[in-house]
């Protein structure tokens, strides 16, 4: 089963560590964007306790960067949110 929000939310963060000003914050944008490639196709979906340390992730970076690099992360953060609200629990 494919988590289309995740894949999409992974495919911006992708472009987001491409488009990153620092080093630093483009290898966390890379490890992002590859966990949650990884989830979107998992058998099973990730809790909200996982989803809310992504978002906590996509909150600091949306800080520390700016530009195309920021506006890719805010949509993937919008799209994180958007499968998260329908993640049963909590």
């Amino acid at each position: 089963m494919t988590r289309d929000a995740l894949a999409t939310a992974s495919d911006l963060l992708t472009s987001a560590a491409q488009s990153a000003d620092s080093d630093d914050d483009g290898q966390r944008l890379s490890e992002l964007a590859d966990q949650l490639d990884r989830l979107s196709t998992a058998d099973e979906g990730p809790d909200h306790g996982r989803l809310a340390r992504i978002q906590n992730a996509l909150h600091d970076l949306e800080d520390s960067t700016d530009g195309d690099a920021t506006d890719a992360i805010v949509e993937a953060h919008e799209h994180v949110k958007e499968y998260r609200s329908g993640v049963e629990g909590v």
